[in-house]
């Protein structure tokens, strides 16, 4: 629901008087009021329509907060009434309200508590608030989360949780007005910024005229004042007037009240006689009472003497029993004493082993890198040594092939020279 605007309000309020007066007929006139329609049409956010898609994301992520905002100034309420509402939010939303009303005490009982002068317990205590803090807005998102994705729940719930409390309503309604002016200066372009800035110039002289007119009000106002103090003056008198007949009828009156005081002390009289006899009855009445106190009083006073003597042995018991608590306490206290002696001795020698196991574990960290340096470079000496042994081996096998493919061709070549030499033989024979 978009608010509305100062400066709208007074626009409207003054078309309103011009629109009381006698109509004129010009294109002046019409120009003028088409203009104010189209500033106001500016200036109210209803007329505003994003032309952009950034603009749209803009203005959506600010109405989903708002109605975030709304839900979550009814958790209060349906929390104060959470078995009114179980029914219509369902167990699963039941149960994250339970929790979160148990973080919220949690937080309170916490925030209520007085300040440790123990840094170490004020340290807890603080890393409480901040855990606490954490899991209360985690819960808020979560039961947010669940209630929108129930738009008929969030309906009942706003018709049925009342009305929210002034400040979250106020707080609302400014989130209101600045999404309706975000929306106003993101639709702003130059052209209607002048627009505006004429506008709002037109407001100006209209404001100059109407102070005008406030000015010759007051004038009129002052002379109707000082009609009004001539009129109080003439009243004044008149009650002067009043005043003293009213002295002369006192005057008159002097006598009456003579003759009814006399009436009144004679009344006075016979009354004081009548009421001395009903005193004496009553003193009679009264010496009777106190026989029969007397008489009750002898009657319960061995029944109060056992109650004295139980109510004694009573008191000495409950003495008995204070005595033994605080020698129980003084037990516990001293016990209490040597466990917390005990217990800030081992923390100190906790806090000394954890030194030497970070200094431990600190060299042992160094030791591991070392073995894994010497491990990497063991690999890698044994993956260059296969490569060598690998290389080698073909070489001697590629060596020990020519040497056979030698041998072989030398041979040929032996044999080849050994059968041309016979043939040869044969022919000279």
């Amino acid at each position: 629901m978009a608010t509305a605007n100062p400066t709208e309000l007074q626009v409207s309020s003054q078309d309103t008087n011009e629109r009381n007066q006698p109509p004129i007929m010009g294109i002046a006139t019409a120009k003028k009021a088409v203009t104010a329609l189209d500033a106001t049409k500016m200036l109210d956010p209803r007329w505003l329509k994003p032309d952009s898609i950034e603009t749209e994301w803009v203005i959506s992520v600010l109405d989903e907060t708002i109605a975030k905002l709304e839900l979550s100034c009814l958790v209060p309420p349906i929390l104060a009434s959470l078995d009114r509402f179980s029914a219509l939010l369902g167990p699963e939303i039941t149960k994250n309200l339970t929790e979160h009303q148990k973080l919220a005490s949690k937080m309170e009982h916490l925030l209520a508590s007085p300040e440790e002068e123990d840094a170490v317990r004020a340290e807890e205590r603080r890393v409480s608030l901040c855990l606490l803090e954490q899991q209360l807005k985690s819960s808020v998102r979560n039961i947010l989360r669940l209630l929108l994705a129930n738009p008929s729940i969030c309906k009942a719930l706003k018709c049925e949780a009342g009305t929210r409390e002034p400040p979250a309503e106020a707080f609302i309604k400014a989130f209101r007005e600045f999404r309706n002016f975000m929306l106003e200066r993101l639709l702003t372009n130059p052209t209607k910024e002048e627009e505006m800035v004429r506008f709002m110039e037109d407001v100006s002289l209209r404001i100059k005229k109407n102070t005008e007119t406030v000015t010759a009000s007051r004038a009129e106002l002052l002379a109707a004042i000082c009609t009004r103090d001539e009129e109080v003056q003439k009243k004044d008198n008149m009650i002067k007037g009043l005043k003293k007949s009213m002295q002369d009828l006192a005057e008159n009156c002097k006598t009456d009240i003579l003759q009814v005081k006399w009436e009144g002390e004679k009344q006075q009289k016979e009354e004081l006689q009548a009421s001395r006899a009903k005193c004496a009855s009553l003193q009679q009445d009264i010496q009777q009472l106190r026989a029969q106190l007397k008489k009750l009083v002898l009657q319960h006073r061995a029944s109060e003497l056992a109650l004295r003597k139980r109510k004694c042995r009573a008191e000495t018991e409950i003495l008995n029993w204070v005595q033994k608590y605080d020698a129980d306490m003084a037990e516990k206290q001293a016990e209490y004493e040597e466990v917390h002696a005990a217990y800030t001795k081992e923390k100190a020698e906790l806090s000394v082993l954890m030194e030497k196991h970070a200094l431990l574990l600190q060299e042992y960290s160094q030791i591991e890198e070392e073995r894994r340096i010497r491990q990497e470079k063991k690999k890698k000496a044994l993956e260059e040594l296969a490569t060598m042994t690998l290389a080698a081996t073909r070489i001697q096998a590629f060596w020990r092939g020519y040497l056979i493919r030698s041998t072989f061709k030398s041979k040929k070549k032996k044999k080849g020279k050994g059968k041309g030499k016979g043939k040869d033989t044969k022919a000279k024979k």
